[in-house]
């Protein structure tokens, strides 16, 4: 119970504003251009997603953030492409999580410790300050396993929307 109230405490009282202080206009743009230009190299579909904190529903009905991550894989559709080759980049800030959920089809050839070596590049860069470089970083480090096993073809349709997404 005492690690369900430290929990609640800690999205609670993360300002709202927080997020928009470490990802402003100029961040958010860099990105969805890191993703425009990722997806000319393969075939696969990129979403990023950034969400400040939890409602206290969430919190006490004991939602994990990898399980948020799973969540919004589903609602935002990125499970929903041609070759099931959908990325989420999820970004918890008030637990300073992140996961990457991969669709089956990157899944049979992308091990889990190459996505964990991705986020771990990706917080050392927000420990340091810098959320707009650690986000360009794990993009350019998914955007090279992706070319690896999924590169471009003649028929490359933007399947999914660029823009990252602000919860």
């Amino acid at each position: 119970m005492v690690n369900k109230f430290k929990r609640w405490c800690t999205h609670t009282f993360t300002a709202p504003w927080r997020v928009r202080k470490l990802f402003p206009k100029t961040t958010l743009k860099a990105i969805e251009m890191a993703i425009q230009q990722s997806e000319s190299h393969h075939s696969g579909e990129l979403r990023f997603v950034i969400e400040n904190s939890l409602t206290s529903k969430q919190i006490w009905h004991g939602l994990l953030s990898r399980q948020r991550a799973l969540e919004l894989f589903s609602t935002l559709r990125v499970w929903d492409t041609e070759e099931n080759s959908g990325v989420l980049i999820y970004l918890l800030l008030a637990e300073r999580t992140v996961h990457i959920i991969a669709d089956r089809g990157i899944n049979k050839k992308v091990e889990q410790s190459q996505w964990d070596s991705i986020v771990q590049a990706m917080q050392q860069a927000f420990r340091q300050g810098d959320f707009q470089r650690g986000s360009l970083i794990g993009i350019e480090q998914i955007t090279a396993l992706l070319t690896q096993h999924f590169p471009a073809n003649a028929d490359n349709p933007n399947e999914l929307p660029d823009a990252p997404v602000i919860l």
